[in-house]
């Protein structure tokens, strides 16, 4: 019981020690330059903005039920 409270509690500090707070470099340490042809230095905040070439969007349906195969051009024999 006494170990069992004890991990609820470790858990619970555990969990109660991240904080949300905006992203800085560490102390003596400064951003990447600027990436080419940018004049201006982009932040953090930008820096980890996914763009959507990077994480496109899904923009095939599933198939719901079992279809038969279309014939295919390029699946050719081995020569």
């Amino acid at each position: 019981m006494l170990t069992k409270s004890a991990a609820i509690v470790a858990f619970m500090l555990l969990a109660a020690c991240g904080a949300k707070r905006d992203l800085k470099p560490a102390v003596g340490q400064a951003l990447p330059v600027a990436p080419y042809g940018r004049s201006d230095r982009p932040n953090a905040e930008q820096l980890l903005t996914v763009l959507p070439q990077a994480a496109p969007g899904r923009s095939v349906e599933l198939r719901q039920r079992s279809e038969a195969r279309t014939d295919d051009p390029f699946d050719l024999p081995p020569q």
